[in-house]
């Protein structure tokens, strides 16, 4: 089944997170009209590859083209004008930048993975319940019912306002009628009964400013009330959940209706100002004793222009934060010298501030860094498919500076990678005669100068926003505190999920959690120190705990995806636990494992049953990425051969834990069905014997005797059987190099 076809099934709940990055720099009708073409690529790599891409550009147009010939015959004329709209758009966004899709693509098919994996997990994590809580959900009707409410309520005070007019009008030309008269006029009964009229009027007016006064106070502050409270804390856990997304959680929403809240309100207090500047306008025109205009208005519109100067600046947010392309599950962590991309977002979409507003973008300011590029931009509302007031600097590289003495600073591979750095923006807005200045700052950033150093830059970025939800604590690794541990394996998972697209169970962060503490621990109160996660060693081995898991992160996404995907790697068990599980299954039971004393390793154990009946177990020695370079792992576990003392070689392994046949479990991952044993004479080119690689073991009887190195043999089945044919075991024992562990 193809992923596509797999994220169809998913709930609702997972279709709307699927929804949220499906927009016009992707349209999902071509990810859904082209599901196995898009799978069957190569995004990853061309992400890096300008040549690549272009090819893989040409040919998802061309996709595209007999997408439109098969639905032009069957006169489809809605499709047909999506198509062809959507191959314009393609064409025209990503022909000079060809690797730009190849990144989107690539990110779109992740996300897809760490959905269908956070759907296959059983529980949530307290990580992932905290930002989805009932009480989140209720907060954000809320805001939006009273949003409406306030815009209900200005509307309505415009009607008084307009009333007001309307009466005030009718007031002077009544008045100016009578000042116009004669003054042996003025003194009939009939004008003296107009005056009384005049008067009961200007009461009326004053009634009638006094209620709108009342009532503009009282959208006034309920729009103070609603930021103070609500809206601010419906944004605070919007950054939140951005930087838990940051770092592999859930994909963060909410923006587009933060955005529909802030534009509400920021319409509404320009309403509001318009209403007072017409009350001051009538006031010129008439004003009197105990008229309330002159002593309420100032001190309004005061607060208006207070709470827009707030609005705007809780507006202007980073949409996106800062990443390299070529790391897109590695944010905030940029290489001097390498383009990063940055999105910023203001929450106030206007028309009249389109190609208004310039965003300026720099570095902090102890001046070691500077930014190269295009770093001054102009919001629009053109460049994102939602149509939001937004810009996206695409061409951002940071460079370090020459200290004084004219030698560089830390730059090299010793930089630190604990040194948080941020990433600062500018701008002015000037509107309706305000003049608003605007700033805002990305999350902390790691900046390093060698690929060497990401990994650990990466786990400075990971304890930062587990850690703390203050945005801009740069000396934050002067003292970096405690984790709580179930959080931190939540996390963990999350690198799984969202890197090489399967999380982890509970039994395998049990084991992490071993791990980490050196014990076994209820880690839902446990707290883990930095040094405990990414500076001391683990004990007796000459790496960290963060440098083994990182390894075999790497080792997963490079050479086993596919096994690690479809959960046939037990991968994270102890060899206690791993005995445990397999003394009591059918001999030519196996498991898989990651190495806990090579980097980047994974091994196979298997059991056997000895003539006396006792239980064995085997563990062939891990396999690295240098290997699995030479041979895929599926193929190894197929064609791996045992010697046992004068023995035929034969496969030891049948059935993957718990009772899985072999073949059914990894057939489908076989890079071509086993060789069959032919002589020189039946196949081979110009006479010679075709060749595979096949890893061969000897189990020693005796286990005093030394085990050899390690590594995979280059022989074919056919030269296998010929030379068993002239030689005895003990001289083919001397070519076997793959070393067997023997217990």
């Amino acid at each position: 089944m193809s992923q596509w076809s797999q994220v169809q099934q998913l709930e609702i709940k997972f279709l709307e997170q699927v929804d949220q990055f499906y927009d016009d720099n992707f349209p999902m009708e071509i990810r859904h009209l082209l599901a196995q073409w898009i799978e069957s690529q190569d995004w990853e790599a061309a992400s890096n590859n300008e040549a690549m891409a272009t090819i893989l550009l040409q040919n998802l147009l061309i996709q595209v083209d007999e997408q439109l010939d098969r639905v032009s015959q069957e006169k489809n004329l809605l499709l047909i004008h999506n198509l062809k709209r959507i191959r314009k758009l393609l064409q025209g966004k990503y022909h000079g930048n060809p690797m730009h899709i190849a990144v989107i693509i690539s990110n779109c098919l992740r996300e897809e993975r760490r959905i269908l994996a956070a759907a296959s997990m059983p529980v949530q994590g307290p990580l992932e319940k905290s930002l989805q809580n009932s009480v989140v959900s209720e907060r954000q009707r809320n805001v939006e019912h009273k949003v409406s409410a306030i815009k209900n309520s200005a509307q309505m005070t415009d009607q008084d306002v307009k009333y007001l007019e309307d009466l005030q009008e009718e007031f002077d030309f009544r008045y100016k009628t009578i000042q116009s008269l004669e003054q042996s006029d003025k003194n009939s009964a009939l004008i003296k009964q107009e005056m009384l009229a005049l008067q009961a009027m200007l009461n009326t007016l004053d009634y009638k400013r006094k209620e709108v006064l009342s009532k503009i106070g009282r959208v006034i502050h309920e729009i103070d009330m609603l930021m103070s409270n609500m809206l601010t804390e419906e944004l605070l856990d919007w950054k939140r959940r951005q930087q838990i997304a940051c770092i592999g959680g859930p994909l963060h929403g909410g923006l587009d209706q933060l955005q529909n809240c802030f534009t509400l309100l920021a319409e509404s207090l320009f309403q509001v100002r318009r209403q007072l500047e017409k009350l001051d306008e009538l006031l010129t025109r008439l004003t009197y004793d105990g008229d309330p205009i002159p002593v309420q208005r100032p001190q309004l519109l005061e607060k208006v222009n207070f709470l827009l100067y707030n609005l705007f600046r809780n507006s202007f947010v980073v949409e996106r934060q800062p990443c390299m392309p070529t790391h897109p599950q590695r944010p905030m962590v940029l290489k001097t010298l390498i383009q990063f991309t940055v999105k910023l977002r203001l929450l106030i979409k206007l028309p009249e501030l389109n190609y208004q507003i310039r965003v300026k973008a720099t570095i902090d300011n102890n001046r070691r860094f500077v930014l190269c590029g295009t770093h001054v931009k102009a919001m629009n509302m053109e460049e994102s498919a939602n149509g939001s007031l937004s810009v996206e600097f695409r061409h951002l590289q940071p460079k370090e500076m020459k200290s004084s003495a004219g030698s560089k600073g830390n730059e090299g591979p010793h930089m630190v990678t604990e040194e948080l750095h941020s990433i600062s923006f500018e701008t002015q807005v000037c509107l309706y005669g305000l003049t608003i200045n605007l700033e805002t700052s990305s999350l902390p950033v790691v900046m390093i100068s060698n690929v060497s150093q990401l990994p650990n830059a990466w786990a400075s970025i990971i304890w930062y926003n587990l850690s703390t939800n203050d945005p801009q604590n740069l000396s934050f690794f002067n003292n970096p505190p405690a984790a709580p541990l179930s959080q931190l394996l939540e996390v963990l998972s999350w690198q799984f999920s969202s890197y090489v697209g399967r999380g982890l169970n509970s039994e395998q962060l049990n084991m992490l959690a071993e791990k980490l503490t050196g014990q076994q621990v209820s880690y839902n109160d446990y707290q883990l120190s930095w040094a405990k996660f990414c500076k001391e060693h683990l004990p007796g081995k000459s790496f960290t705990f963060w440098v083994w898991l990182e390894a075999i992160l790497d080792l997963i996404k490079k050479h086993i995806l596919p096994l690690w995907i479809d959960g046939y790697i037990m991968g994270f068990v102890s060899k206690e636990k791993e005995r445990i599980l397999l003394k009591d299954k059918t001999p030519g039971t196996f498991l898989l494992r990651f190495s806990e004393s090579n980097l980047g390793g994974i091994t196979f154990t298997w059991v056997d049953q000895l003539e006396n009946g006792d239980v064995t177990f085997h563990s062939v020695e891990p396999y690295n990425k240098g290997r699995l370079s030479a041979l895929p792992f599926a193929d190894i576990l197929r064609d791996y051969k045992v010697i046992m003392a004068d023995n035929v070689p034969e496969n030891p392994l049948k059935y993957l834990y718990p009772d899985i046949p072999k073949d059914k479990a990894f057939g489908k991952h076989y890079s071509c069905q086993p060789n069959e044993v032919s002589k020189p004479s039946d196949g081979g080119g110009k006479g010679y014997v075709p060749s595979v690689f096949i890893p061969v073991s000897k189990i020693l009887n005796d286990s005093t005797d030394p085990h050899s190195p390690s590594d995979l043999l280059p022989m074919s089945p056919s030269v296998y059987a010929v030379l068993s044919e002239h030689l005895s075991p003990t001289v083919i024992e001397t070519a076997v190099c793959c070393k067997l562990f023997h217990s």
